[in-house]
């Protein structure tokens, strides 16, 4: 029996297909990975054919990731809808297709997002009626990870996702086979047919439960089932429903489960539609092949001109998934055509290899619960000498050629998002490697003359170690593929070591591709792409990865650039505030500053403590806007406030001189500032605030409040503008936060709500001293990955008053 965070999440996607009227859906779970979610559940769809979208990062601009991190349910009606907000996920689904993205919480916190796709609804956006039923699904799916998790249920997914097959609607079938079914103890009661079509012979030992009637059934069928059992039993009055089973010969079994009365018992029948058609004779009369397939991929129906054509009997085909009954159908290179038919309503048609003389005519025709096929030869291509194209490859058709060029679309996309060269390699990893079926990505750059190891993924440990800062001279394919700027292909480890003897090699016997990197004529680098098993290399699957290599290429140089100039900017940012706050008698002062995650530009923030004859200044204040000229600006106002500060003029005088000066450099230009006057003495606080959040105080009891201090407009404004002080005390053991934005603001949220965050943290701090204090909170703040402004934070606490 699948465990209970399997059968909550598989019955979930069963309801929500059913609620919002669509053909698919699944449910992605946080990982143990953080910022990576996981395909848990998929029905529907077959698993195979949707492993490049199994594994969804956070940050990437997919709506599943966007529902994920905002909270909100994202809902598109049709492919416009979607090509405006998701580019990248219509370029990876070229398909006229509708879908919807609802958050899942256990308690306040998002752990999951709940998806259905279903035909396109052109021009009209989602009905009112399907969002409530399907948040409605989602509530109750989070109503039941809560309690998963008061029983010590981590909701977290590892693996691959669980398929499950959609129930059918039922209609009277021919019944062979019976069982009776106790949810409340268990128990099973089975004639003797249905023991014999589950393979749970011999008769005279019946199994007692239904794990032990199922226990040769696959485990997609098996989650299938006891879903379906759950939708009987959850609907009052009678409820029929039914579903396909694989049996344990591979023979197609029909499955109906109804539930009568308020005890919680079902009854079962079983159909074994044995290794003949369940379809009309006259599809035998055909001249054309025609098969069925559900929508998980199995075969469902065959007709004799199928057998013909096929060479493959109906008993080898009738239960079986394409990938094993016609595994050419099933190459890489058709997949799009069957996704296509598999997302939209409309019927696909295009050319397919049968063998390496042979094309065939192949139509896909979908419907709710499957695809009917069609197939008929076109003719005979003897020309097979293309040295680049293999068997395997089976790309014969122009529909064939512009399938292969669909995900490596959404990877060119990505790339112009990425800015560091980390981010490059793991959009590459992300899109490029499922794409082509790799597992195994490696990339070189170019310094001195020498490749240096910058990222890899699926090799060995240690194995690449060998080839780090590698010389140009060296015979190796890596070093080759950029010195000539040809891309290399071997189609099994056997081959390449065939072309260069005594090359180190990992376990693997699979094909390799080198791919030189190279933008603008300039050397880059070099990408290895490794695969599990040996494999060709088409002529358009080899165009379109020496193209992609460019692109590769010339991310890769912006994002060294990015990188340089970004350690350049730093250093200024760094360069501009202060190393080190003065040591004062009666007040420790603790600072941090952290960068934002997004964007390459530094910021404005900055603060500063500043000893002057009337007390300890404490100054906090934030430029708008980002890049050099915001720092430039920054560093001027820190010096005029502290000249101004130096010099004897009191809180309110500094700040409309400060206010007046900033007109005078920059008109146009912002900045917000806070400047507190404390006198370690006494404690009393002279504070004056121009457009910038309020500072937190924690007592010394641990209560934390929020100041009001009265405030004046941002600097840069009105050069006419006031800054009236406000008068406090802090007493001791007291500490006064004072902070920019950056670390209280959090998209899709109002800024008071992480102003709260923040209060309530400072509240839990115990009597820790203040630099760790500030560690902690800093900590938090760069916990968030997508943060897009800096952060500044100062600290003051008055200690014992001096002596």
């Amino acid at each position: 029996m699948p465990d209970g965070l399997s059968l909550a999440t598989a019955r979930a996607v069963v309801n929500a297909v059913d609620a919002a009227g669509g053909y698919a859906g699944g449910v992605y779970l946080r990982s143990g990975t953080p910022g990576l979610l996981l395909m848990a559940v998929l029905a529907g769809l077959p698993g195979r054919l949707m492993r490049p979208w199994w594994r969804m990062h956070v940050n990437r601009p997919f709506p599943v990731a966007e529902s994920y991190s905002s909270g909100m349910p994202v809902y598109l009606g049709d492919a416009e809808e979607a090509m405006r907000r998701f580019p990248q996920l219509m370029a990876g689904l070229p398909f006229p297709f509708g879908s919807l993205y609802v958050p899942v919480r256990s308690g306040p916190t998002v752990v999951g997002v709940l998806v259905v796709l279903r035909h396109a609804t052109r021009g009209e956006p989602v009905g009112a009626n399907d969002r409530r039923r399907l948040e409605d699904v989602a509530e109750r799916l989070g109503d039941a990870f809560t309690e998963l998790e008061r029983d010590g249920t981590e909701i977290v997914w590892e693996g691959e996702p669980l398929t499950v097959r959609l129930p059918a609607e039922a209609t009277r079938p021919v019944r062979v086979g019976h069982f009776t079914w106790d949810l409340a103890t268990g128990a099973v009661t089975a004639d003797d047919g249905a023991r014999v079509i589950l393979g749970t012979e011999p008769v005279d030992r019946p199994p007692s439960t239904m794990d032990a009637l199922t226990s040769r059934l696959p485990p997609e069928d098996v989650a299938g089932l006891w879903t379906l059992a759950g939708m009987v039993v959850r609907h009052e009055g009678p409820r029929v429903r039914r579903t396909r089973l694989r049996g344990p010969d591979g023979r197609a079994l029909l499955l109906e489960l109804s539930g009568h009365g308020p005890a919680p018992r079902l009854t079962g029948v079983l159909l074994d539609t044995g290794t003949e058609p369940v379809v009309p004779e006259a599809a035998d009369r055909l001249p054309r092949a025609i098969f069925s397939l559900d929508r998980t991929g199995r075969v469902t129906h065959v007709n004799r001109p199928a057998e013909e054509l096929f060479g493959v009997t109906r008993a080898d085909l009738v239960g079986r998934t394409l990938a094993e009954a016609l595994p050419w159908l099933a190459n890489p290179a058709y997949e799009d055509h069957l996704r296509a038919a598999l997302f939209s309503a409309d019927p696909v048609y295009f050319l397919a290899r049968h063998t390496p003389a042979t094309l065939l005519s192949v139509a896909l025709y979908p419907g709710r619960d499957g695809i009917t096929v069609t197939a008929s030869t076109t003719g005979r291509h003897e020309d097979t000498a293309d040295s680049g194209a293999s068997a395997s490859a089976g790309l014969g058709s122009p529909a064939d050629r512009a399938a292969v060029l669909y995900r490596p679309v959404a990877l060119a996309i990505a790339l112009t998002e990425a800015m560091t060269a980390r981010q490059v390699s793991a959009v590459v990893t992300d899109e490029l490697l499922p794409a082509f079926g790799g597992r195994q990505l490696a990339i070189y750059l170019l310094n001195e003359r020498r490749l240096y190891l910058a990222w890899e993924t699926g090799f060995p440990r240690g194995f690449l170690a060998g080839f780090d800062g590698i010389g140009l001279d060296a015979r190796i394919p890596g070093v080759e593929t950029l010195t000539t700027g040809r891309p290399l292909f071997f189609e099994s480890m056997a081959q390449l070591e065939e072309a260069y003897p005594g090359i180190p090699r990992d376990t693997d016997v699979g094909a390799r591709a080198f791919l030189p990197l190279i933008a603008s004529g300039r050397s880059v680098g070099s990408c290895i792409l490794g695969f599990d098993q040996p494999r060709g290399f088409s002529p358009e699957e080899r165009t379109v990865l020496t193209a992609l290599a460019g692109l590769i290429a010339q991310a890769l140089q912006r994002a060294q650039r990015y990188d340089s100039e970004a350690a350049l900017a730093r250093g200024l940012q760094d360069a501009l505030l202060p190393h080190q706050l003065p040591v004062c008698d009666g007040v420790e002062t603790a600072g941090r500053y952290l960068p934002g995650t997004q964007g390459m530009d530094v910021g404005g923030d900055w603060y500063d403590v500043i000893e002057t004859g009337s007390g300890l200044a404490l100054i906090i204040g934030d430029v708008q806007g980002h890049g050099v000229a915001a720092a430039a600006t920054m560093g001027q106002l820190r010096s005029a406030v502290r000249s101004f500060a130096l010099t004897g003029h009191d809180p309110q005088e500094t700040m409309e001189a400060t206010n007046r000066l900033l007109i005078d450099l920059d008109p146009g230009q912002f900045a917000s500032c806070c400047y507190v006057l404390l006198d370690p003495g006494s404690g009393r606080i002279q504070a004056v605030r121009a457009g910038h959040p309020q500072p937190v105080l924690r007592h010394a009891d641990g209560r934390a409040e929020v100041l009001d201090l009265t405030g004046g407009v941002v600097l840069g404004v009105d050069p006419e503008a006031s800054y009236p002080v406000t008068d406090g005390l802090l007493a001791p053991g007291d500490v006064l936060a004072l902070f920019t934005d950056g670390l209280v603001e959090k998209a899709g949220e109002d800024i008071d709500e992480g102003i709260e965050r923040l209060r309530a943290a400072l509240a839990e701090v115990g009597g820790v001293p203040l630099a760790q204090v500030a560690d902690r909170v800093i900590a938090r703040a760069g916990q968030d990955e997508n943060r897009p402004d800096d952060i500044a934070l100062l600290l003051a606490c008055r200690t014992d008053p001096p002596d």
